[in-house]
């Protein structure tokens, strides 16, 4: 059976000006992005931002919710180099002891400058992506938060990064207080929500010792956390390291993956760039982006698990492509970064990904998506650390 995979189910920052839509980034050549990198004007303070109050939030993902994105069949069909595939039956857990609270990255197409509360297809067909498998081994909790949109968020200001942020810490807090009852928890997110979720764990986690002691990890993809240089602690976070073995808990994980060096221009892998504006991350003297292989927790080189959803055939939704990538995270010219390297021999016709928007954003597009099968196996392990198992 050989299924061909929607590359364009996982999606992060992607520009609608350059042809790439919510849902459908290419993996062909991708469009010309000029050769410098946009400023984006939000500049968070390092005072902590307001966070709203009023209605109850609005969940795009919880359990007992119907027509859950996150408790989506997930089911795969395993394909090697000769083209031969092997069917697997996956369901999510009956009854899991732990949380995945998601953040989806930037994926609205609605026109304001804010994301609405209204959960449209590109929310849904992200989280089916993103945070489905998760739910494996966890309970999964998406809250729909006003994010700044496509169109916006190379010219966010301040105030409308400030209002993506106190929307997600207000669901954050009504889930604490309300629905995650003392339970374990896990942070996920990419993109936008993962530089969201760095300025929510510093503001709500970071120097609270009780949350952290229930963090089972943190899994913030394409974000550029931050270390001092050839450190695992410091630098986002105080409290908080990096993770660096399969039993590490109450850590973080996090890289931003591409195909060659990230270019002196690039927005991910380089302190003060891109997305680290969104969470305010601003000193970049003596710091490096973090980053932890989801293949190889303890340094080296791994063999990546890739998983992308297959959208048109609901029956096996999922493939992954057996041995195809491995990665090693390196440092080189100021920046960090996962590095992705496919092997495909000849004769082998398995699709590869590829740099659709160019160096500037490496593989941001499959930051989640290229190692999801390491990630959900890695938070497994966690989790039974975590419980003493």
């Amino acid at each position: 059976m050989q299924m061909r995979p929607r590359f364009g189910a996982t999606l992060g920052l992607c520009l609608v000006a350059a042809g790439c839509l919510a849902t459908a980034c290419s993996t062909s050549a991708g469009p010309g992005i000029a050769r410098s990198s946009p400023t984006l004007r939000a500049s968070a303070s390092s005072a902590p931002s307001p966070v709203l109050s009023g209605p109850q939030p609005v969940w795009l993902c919880r359990p007992g919710l119907r027509n859950d994105p996150c408790t989506q069949n997930l089911d795969y069909a395993a394909v090697a180099a000769d083209g031969k595939s092997t069917l697997h039956r996956v369901s999510p857990a009956a009854d899991p002891k732990v949380d995945c609270f998601y953040v989806y990255p930037t994926v609205s197409q609605q026109t304001t400058p804010n994301a609405n509360l209204h959960i449209d297809p590109a929310e849904t067909q992200t989280a089916v992506a993103q945070a489905s498998a998760f739910s494996q081994d966890c309970n999964v909790w998406a809250p729909v938060y006003r994010q700044v949109t496509l169109r916006n968020i190379l010219s966010a200001t301040p105030a409308e990064v400030r209002l993506a942020y106190s929307s997600l810490a207000a669901a954050w807090k009504d889930y604490i207080a309300g629905d995650n009852k003392g339970r374990p928890f896990v942070l996920i997110g990419h993109s936008q929500g993962a530089a969201l979720l760095i300025d929510l764990i510093r503001n709500q986690i970071d120097s609270d010792r009780a949350l952290r002691d229930r963090l089972v990890s943190a899994i913030i993809l394409g974000g550029n956390v931050t270390v001092p240089i050839s450190k695992s602690a410091g630098g986002s976070f105080q409290h908080i390291p990096l993770c660096t073995s399969l039993h590490d808990t109450g850590c973080v994980i996090a890289y931003s993956s591409f195909l060659d060096p990230p270019p002196s221009y690039s927005l991910f892998g380089r302190p003060g760039t891109g997305v680290s504006l969104l969470s305010g991350q601003t000193q970049t003297k003596g710091m490096q982006v973090a980053c932890v292989n989801p293949a190889a927790m303890s340094g080296g080189t791994g063999t990546l698990q890739p998983f992308f959803n297959t959208g048109s055939q609901p029956q096996v939704p999922w493939v992954t492509y057996v041995g195809l990538y491995s990665a090693t995270c390196q440092s080189r010219g100021g920046a960090t970064w996962l590095q992705v390297t496919p092997h495909r021999a000849a004769g082998d016709a398995r699709p590869v990904v590829n740099q659709a928007l160019g160096p500037l954003w490496g593989l941001h597009i499959y930051d989640m998506n290229i190692a999801l099968g390491n990630l959900v196996a890695v938070l497994r392990a966690e989790i039974a650390s975590f419980n003493g198992a």
